[in-house]
């Protein structure tokens, strides 16, 4: 059996005031690393033995104070890289709405039908980072893992550990510096832990 952590990155400027990010590369702001200092005092209690993170700055940030805790190297993995938004990377909600209205109006109600322009679509996210995800369960059978990775990537994910179809992209909650945490074995995942913020609140009290 492998045990899976699976962390969303901290929060970005772009997270706080909303914008297309995809593959631009942004750091995290003063939020989002005092949330990677608490991901990484919740993670203490399980002995990790390998850490993988996107290879963009703010998962590679989010995944180092976890690193230096257990001693670690934060391995980059291409598979957890965010998605590819194409044209709309960089632009806000409203500006997308704006210029793509139908499309923008499908990545609300139907997401798995989407392609953004110039740009990927949800299911080769999924094949990509499940492709990733089932290479580290075998690298590492019978150990705890940690990835850290973006919203949509976090989402198709669990959405293929359920066994559910893209189509339930939005019924997955998926947090800035989230935990889930679920295990595999013999190919077959079980989910146990979804969306925890929980080590959140400690930290902002301390604060």
């Amino acid at each position: 059996m492998t045990r899976i952590i699976l962390v969303r990155h901290g929060q970005t400027e772009w997270n706080r005031v909303e914008r297309f990010r995809g593959r631009i590369d942004i750091e995290l702001n003063e939020t989002g690393h005092y949330q990677a200092q608490a991901v990484s005092k919740s993670l203490r209690m399980w002995e990790i033995h390998a850490i993988y993170a996107s290879p963009l700055k703010r998962a590679l940030q989010t995944a180092q104070p976890t690193a230096d805790v257990c001693g670690l190297e934060v391995q980059s993995l291409e598979g957890l890289n965010d998605i590819d938004y194409g044209a709309w990377a960089g632009l806000s909600p409203e500006e997308v709405a704006s210029r793509y209205g139908d499309l923008y109006r499908t990545w609300l109600d139907a997401p798995h039908l989407v392609q953004f322009p110039d740009g990927e679509r949800l299911d080769q996210v999924r094949a990509r980072a499940m492709d990733a995800l089932e290479r580290m369960c075998l690298r590492h059978v019978g150990q705890t893992v940690v990835l850290v990775s973006h919203v949509v990537v976090n989402r198709v994910l669990i959405c293929a550990v359920l066994g559910l179809s893209n189509s339930s992209f939005w019924q997955i909650g998926q947090d800035n510096a989230a935990i889930n945490i679920f295990e595999s074995q013999e190919g077959k995942y079980r989910l146990l832990l979804l969306n925890d913020t929980c080590h959140l609140e400690s930290l902002f009290s301390e604060v």
